[in-house]
């Protein structure tokens, strides 16, 4: 009796998890025997040839299957979708071809329509529609809809691909003479880098993602006219209402860039408040060359420092430390130059052109000149020298050198050529006597 009590418990164990692993692979056979047969010996042909690559003999047992048992498994309509596309790829008449292409995508439609996940599948439609369609005016609405769509549903998770993809059929709508509004175009181009944006901050695909947005601007001055007046008139205002819009601080930011209008009140305005809300390397620079080109060289460095340590690349570290020295070498303050100078070979060894700056502050300091000494007046050309050395400039080297102490400079003073010299004032380096 117990024996009998522990196979039943078995068997109905056995029977539970067979049916839980039914429901876990989401396969909905009919519960007619001879149609559930049917339904399996059809699946079993059309993933067969599928798998084989004969794509042909896959079509007729699918087609069993999406009318006869349309909720079986989401598989269907997945694999549809690749046996339809991988038809259409290798189809030479272009009336089938767009035939194909229709059916491709009725897939996706009703994937949706069985199994729902509307957002996550349009998302994938979307590029093959765009793929499909983009050479055929007629469907251009179409594609309007269904990406105005995919970003409502999918906001930051739109793919890739998809943002490019979108105004890129902006464009074709706009020139193919369809009615569309400079602010309309505007909104969905806010939409689209507003993705971008978030997507690089997730630190995947970034040089990608700038080169879409790059494209995605070069677009928006194919399509609207954006002028700097344009920027200033329309979108100055409107940030002037919103000093917090973000949104609105980078899109005008990004026009001034795209139509040379950094000079524009607006432009800067809008850095600062796009940088003081999302610190960025890129941010950082803009404002630095602009203040420094302006004269203000205290605001300039500040923000160079600020970039400085935005950024991981090396190579931009010493740019900017080479920045930060000239800004420092305008305002008198030489020493504080040198340090930032050296800083940024310091950060990337390239930057040889460092010691030529160093080397021609040295060489300009007259004020270190005490007029007591010939020798030790004229060894801040031997400390100059030293550094156009280093920077491997031999014509600054050479005219270094024709202004060393002289022979009869050292005979006279009783100094001999070889012995150690202290260069003082703020130069400070120790040098080797030598004559020209």
């Amino acid at each position: 009796m117990k024996v009998k009590f522990l196979f039943s418990l078995l068997v109905l164990t056995s029977m539970f998890i067979t049916i839980q692993a039914q429901a876990q692979t989401g396969w909905n056979w009919p519960e007619d025997p001879q149609k559930r047969e049917i339904a399996k010996e059809k699946n079993v042909l059309y993933e067969d040839s599928r798998k084989q690559g004969n794509f042909r003999a896959a079509v007729a047992p699918l087609h069993w299957l999406l009318v006869n048992v349309p909720n079986l498994n989401s598989s269907i309509y997945i694999n549809g979708a690749k046996i339809y596309e991988a038809l259409e790829k290798i189809e030479k008449d272009p009336a089938r071809k767009k035939v194909l292409q229709d059916s491709a995508l009725v897939m996706y439609d009703l994937r949706i329509e069985h199994f729902n996940k509307e957002g996550y599948v349009l998302n994938r439609k979307a590029g093959k529609a765009y793929q499909y369609y983009k050479n055929r005016k007629e469907k251009y609405q179409e594609l309007m809809d269904l990406f105005k769509k995919v970003f409502e549903l999918n906001g930051n998770n739109v793919l890739d691909n998809n943002t490019i993809a979108y105004f890129d059929i902006v464009r074709r709508y706009k020139l193919g003479g369809n009615d569309i509004s400079d602010d309309a175009i505007l909104e969905i181009y806010d939409q689209i880098t507003g993705v971008i944006d978030y997507k690089a901050k997730q630190g995947k695909n970034v040089k990608r993602l700038e080169t879409y947005k790059s494209t995605i601007d070069n677009i928006l001055a194919e399509i609207v006219e954006i002028d700097c007046e344009f920027i200033e008139n329309n979108l100055g205002p409107k940030l002037d209402e919103n000093p917090d819009d973000l949104n609105m601080a980078k899109k005008i930011v990004s026009l001034a860039l795209s139509g040379k209008c950094l000079d524009l009140p607006s432009a800067m305005k809008a850095a600062k408040i796009a940088h003081e809300k999302e610190p960025s390397y890129g941010f950082a620079v803009l404002i630095a060359k602009k203040t420094a080109k302006e004269g203000d060289c205290n605001e300039a460095i500040k923000y160079f420092k600020e970039a400085a340590e935005l950024t991981e690349d090396n190579a931009k570290k010493a740019e900017n430390y080479m920045d930060i020295g000239s800004c420092y070498r305008k305002m008198g303050s030489k020493s504080n130059a040198r340090d930032y100078f050296k800083r940024a070979v310091q950060a990337d060894p390239n930057k040889r052109g460092a010691y030529t700056a160093i080397g021609d502050m040295y060489f300009a300091s007259n004020e270190c000149m005490k007029k007591v000494s010939r020798v030790d007046d004229r060894a801040i050309y031997i400390a100059a020298y030293k550094m156009y050395k280093l920077a491997g400039n031999t014509k600054r080297m050479a005219s270094a050198k024709e202004q060393f102490p002289s022979a009869e400079d050292i005979f006279t003073e009783s100094r001999d050529e070889g012995e150690t010299l202290t260069v003082g004032c703020w130069i400070n380096e120790t040098v080797t006597l030598q004559k020209r």
